[in-house]
Parts: structure tokens; C-alpha cells; sequence
């Protein structure tokens, strides 16, 4: 399978960035990392051979992206500066990851995002919030609300960051119309130990309430919060 990695420096973020690149064609898939985890994670727990056939048979063409979570979230400081350093990834990943693949796959293509228990809230966050770039999103294990996060603070980077609460409000029809044309959208999760099923359940049901079409799938008890649940996952679909 052909590899590569790159980095810069990025403006947004105010320190060098690593992307890694994996399959030669195909529409995109941009991987968020688990926690604090790093862009080589993926590759790390053979999420990445899990997909293999995709991207050795140029169906799709995989670009892994650091996390930012332990200068966010996982910081000692005050939910606003957590949520300011969240919406500069957001910045990031927008104005700098996106036009990197358009650049790498010679023009516009398909994304789908994709992440697994906190790489899940920022897989969908990021296409809840750019419907008009992103095509779809693969969500695993994941909460979709970052009240919890915040202790219950909110400011216009925790709410426009966090979709169980931005999607709600939403009533805009061309918003909504474009996250239900045409998208693909899948919330998956465990039923095993550490898993929290509702949250995708609850997601779903928001999701449903406002008319956007998606598949909710929900595993076995047998399924925990762990690589093999996800690797499982993406091997089904992809």
C-alpha cells in the first residue's frame, strides 16, 4: 500500500502539524484520532489494514490528522480557552487539511470523516459544520455533546462545536438540506463493557427528529470500547 506522510506549519494552530497518507486514488477519508493520540494512531492498531482492500483497490484514499485534544479538552484551564483551542482544529481542518487532499487528489473529491470514541465527536462535528465540503461522516463509540466536557459552560465555540446542540437549533432549510441530500451518515457502537450506546441512540433520534437520513447501527454486548470493536466496523464497511 503506497504511504506517505507530510507536515507544516500551521497558521491556525501556531505549531507544525503531521498529516500521513495512505492509497494512491478513490474519494477521501480523513481519520480523527482517539483522546490525545497522534496521526499514526490508525495505523498503529491496524485500522489501516482493517480498510485495506478500499485502499489498495483505489476505492478511497486515507489522510490521518493529529489531535489536539490534550491543548483542548484534556487541558488544566477554563472550558473557554478549551473551546477557543478547539475552534482553531476546526479552523485547521477546514482551511488547511481540506484544500491539502483537494491539492493531493487532484481536485475535488468526496470526504468522509471518520473517528472513533472522542475521534467520533469530532469526525461528525466537522461534517455537521461543513455540509457544503464534507460528504459524509463514520462515527464510532462516540458522544456527540461536549456539555459534559465544558461542566456545563457554554460560549459560542462549545456550542457550534458540539452537535447534539448545534443540530438541534438548527432550522436554517438550506443547512438541513444539505446535510440530507445525498450524504452518508453512520453512527455505529458497541453494546460491551465501556461502551454508551445511548449517546449514538439519542444522536440518532435528534438526527431523525430533524429529517436527516442515516444509518444507526448498533453492535453486540460482546462488542467493547476498544480497536477490535472498530477495526471490525470498518471492515464490514469498507
Amino acid at each position: 500500500m503506497h504511504r506517505e506522510l507530510h507536515s507544516w506549519f500551521s497558521p491556525n494552530l501556531n505549531k507544525e502539524m503531521e498529516i500521513a497518507v495512505y492509497g494512491d486514488y478513490g474519494d477521501a477519508l480523513l481519520l480523527f484520532p482517539t483522546a490525545a493520540a497522534d496521526y499514526l494512531e490508525h495505523e498503529r492498531f491496524y485500522l489501516i489494514d482493517a480498510m485495506s482492500d478500499a485502499l489498495e483497490n483505489s476505492r478511497m484514499k486515507a489522510f490521518s490528522i493529529n489531535s489536539i485534544n490534550s491543548e483542548s479538552w484534556m487541558a488544566d484551564m477554563h472550558p473557554h480557552h478549551q473551546a477557543l483551542r478547539h475552534q482553531q482544529f476546526d479552523n485547521y481542518v477546514r482551511h488547511e487539511v481540506v484544500p491539502f487532499i483537494f491539492n493531493h487528489c487532484n481536485g475535488r473529491v468526496k470526504i468522509t470523516t471518520l473517528g472513533a470514541s472522542f475521534g467520533a465527536l469530532h469526525a461528525a462535528n466537522t461534517f455537521f459544520k461543513h455540509p457544503d465540503v464534507f460528504h459524509g461522516t463514520f462515527a464510532m463509540s462516540g458522544f456527540y455533546s461536549l456539555l459534559g466536557w465544558s461542566d456545563g459552560y457554554v460560549d459560542d465555540n462549545v456550542y457550534f462545536n458540539s452537535p447534539m446542540e448545534f443540530v438541534k437549533n438548527m432550522h436554517d432549510e438550506g443547512m438541513l438540506n444539505q446535510l440530507r441530500d445525498g450524504k452518508d451518515i453512520k453512527i455505529l457502537c458497541g453494546r460491551g463493557n465501556y461502551e454508551k450506546p445511548e449517546r449514538s441512540v439519542e444522536f440518532s433520534d435528534l438526527l431523525n427528529a430533524k429529517g436527516i437520513p442515516h444509518k444507526l447501527d448498533l453492535w453486540g454486548h460482546d462488542q467493547p470500547h476498544d480497536w477490535p470493536t472498530w477495526r471490525k466496523m470498518v471492515s464490514l464497511y469498507f
